[in-house]
C-alpha cells in the first residue's frame, strides 16, 4: 500500500440513512467476481436506478455523472450532433471519454448505457473499425440496439460497425468477448458502480491486444470511505458510494499488469442535495480521466529518452496533449521518462513519434513546456484539481498548454 489508509470521522445520522445497500468486493479485499448475494444486491439496485428510476439527466442528485472533462475538438462535436436524440436523452456520463488516434481501431465501451459514446466513436473509427458496447441494464441496451440502422444510414456506412451486448463488465467472457480482441477499452463513470473493480480491470487487460489502452473517466475519493457511504443506495447510484480511493487504482493496475496510470484531467464533484451532503460530510470526490496501457514490462535501465511528435493525428494535428505531464508539439524534441518512452514505443502511437535513447547533456524540452530537468510526474487528481483552482484564481499564472509540464 502507498500509505496507511485514513478513516474519516463518523457522520451524523442522515434522514436517508435507512436507504442503504450492502457493499462487497472492496478493492483491497481480493474477493472474486460476483461477490455472492451482496454483489447481486448491488447489481440489482444499480440496474433499477439507471433503468427505472432515472428517466433523464436532470434526475441526478449530484454532478458526478455530468462533469465535463475538457473542451472537445470540432470533429467530435460534429459526430455527437449525429447521435439520435433518444440516445442522448438517456445519457448519464461524467464527461466524454475520447482518446486520440482512433481510425480503424476496435473499441469496447464498458457500461455503454444508451449507446451515445458508442455511436459517436463508430463514426470516428470508420467503416474498417468496430465498436462494441456492453451494459447490464436491459432498458439501456434496448434503446441502444433500436438505433443502429439510423446511425449507419446517417454515417453513410454500408454495414454496421457497432454492436451492443448484455452482460457484466466483471465477466466479459460470459458475453462472448475474446482475449486480445480490442485496441482500446473505454469507460465513462461506470467502474465505480461495480462491486469488484479488480475484476473489471483484469477483464479489460485480458481483452486488450498487446499495446492496447484503457482510457476511462471515473470518480475517486480522497481517502477510504466509511461503511455508511459504501452502503448508501443513492450514493452508489450517483457514482459516489462505490468510488475508489484514488491510490487504490494504482495498486490494482499494477497487480493486473498495467503500466502505472497516466492522469489526463480532473474536475471537482459537488453534491447538490442537503441530505446527501450530511452523509458525505468532509469526504472529497473528483471526476478524473486516466489512461492505462498494456505494454511489455522491461528492466529499468535509467536511461534518458527523447521523442518527437510527427503530427497529423486527427484533432491533434499540431499538438498532442497526451496526459497532464506531457504535451507534445509537432516537430519538437521532448525528454520523457522511461515509462512514457516504453508506452509510446509499444502502443498505437508508435507510428506517430520518432524516438531514441540519449546520453550526455540534454537540451530539449521536458513535457513540452520547459527546459529539461528532473520533474515530478503528477498522479494525484486532487493535487491537480488544487493546482487548477490556483491557476484560475492567480492573475500571474503561467501561460502553458500543459499544467504538469510547467516549471
Amino acid at each position: 500500500m502507498f500509505l496507511k489508509k485514513k478513516k474519516a470521522e463518523s457522520q451524523k445520522n442522515s434522514p436517508l440513512q435507512a436507504d442503504t445497500m450492502s457493499q462487497c468486493c472492496h478493492p483491497s479485499s481480493g474477493a472474486a467476481p460476483g461477490c455472492g448475494a451482496q454483489g447481486s444486491e448491488i447489481y440489482n439496485d444499480v440496474k433499477d436506478y439507471y433503468g427505472k428510476y432515472l428517466k433523464k439527466s436532470e434526475d441526478l442528485k449530484t454532478n458526478a455523472c455530468v462533469t465535463s472533462t475538457k473542451p472537445q475538438p470540432k470533429f467530435i462535436r460534429d459526430a455527437l450532433k449525429d447521435v439520435h436524440e433518444d440516445v442522448v436523452s438517456r445519457y448519464y456520463g461524467c464527461g466524454l471519454v475520447v482518446p486520440e488516434c482512433l481510425e480503424n481501431c476496435r473499441i469496447l465501451d464498458l457500461g455503454s448505457g444508451s449507446g451515445r459514446d458508442c455511436y459517436m466513436l463508430s463514426k470516428l473509427v470508420g467503416e474498417k473499425g468496430h465498436v462494441t458496447g456492453i451494459d447490464m441494464t436491459d432498458e439501456q441496451v434496448e434503446i441502444a440496439h433500436k438505433h443502429i440502422e439510423y446511425h449507419m444510414k446517417k454515417f453513410g456506412f454500408k454495414q454496421p460497425n457497432v454492436d451492443f451486448v448484455h452482460g457484466y463488465i466483471e465477466k466479459l467472457g460470459d458475453a462472448g468477448i475474446q482475449d486480445k480482441s480490442y485496441d482500446i477499452v473505454i469507460s465513462n463513470c461506470v467502474i465505480n458502480l461495480s462491486p469488484d473493480k479488480r475484476a473489471v480491470l483484469g477483464e479489460a487487460y485480458r481483452v486488450l491486444k498487446d499495446g492496447g489502452e484503457v482510457y476511462f473517466s471515473d470518480v475517486y475519493a480522497n481517502l477510504e470511505m466509511s461503511d455508511e457511504i459504501r452502503k448508501h443506495k443513492v450514493l452508489w447510484g450517483e457514482c459516489l458510494g462505490g468510488a475508489l480511493w484514488w491510490k487504490d487504482l494504482f495498486i490494482i493496475a499494477e497487480e493486473v499488469g498495467f503500466y502505472p496510470p497516466r492522469l489526463v484531467t480532473a474536475s471537482e464533484i459537488t453534491v447538490n442535495n442537503e441530505n446527501l451532503e450530511q452523509v458525505v460530510g468532509d469526504y472529497k470526490f473528483v471526476s478524473a480521466t486516466f489512461r492505462l496501457f498494456k505494454v511489455p514490462r522491461s528492466v529499468k535501465q535509467n536511461k534518458k529518452y527523447q521523442v518527437v511528435y510527427n503530427g497529423g493525428i486527427t484533432g491533434s494535428e499540431a499538438e498532442l496533449q497526451f496526459d497532464i505531464n506531457f504535451t507534445f508539439q509537432e516537430g519538437e524534441v521532448v525528454d520523457v521518462d522511461e515509462d512514457t518512452y516504453n508506452i509510446l514505443k509499444n502502443s498505437r502511437f508508435a507510428q506517430d513519434f520518432l524516438m531514441r535513447p540519449v546520453t550526455g547533456e540534454v537540451t530539449s524540452k521536458s513535457g513540452g513546456c520547459c527546459r529539461a530537468e528532473a520533474k515530478e510526474i503528477m498522479i494525484d487528481p486532487f493535487k491537480l484539481l488544487q493546482q487548477l483552482k490556483t491557476k484560475n484564481t492567480t492573475s500571474n499564472a503561467a501561460n502553458c498548454s500543459g499544467l504538469g509540464g510547467c516549471c
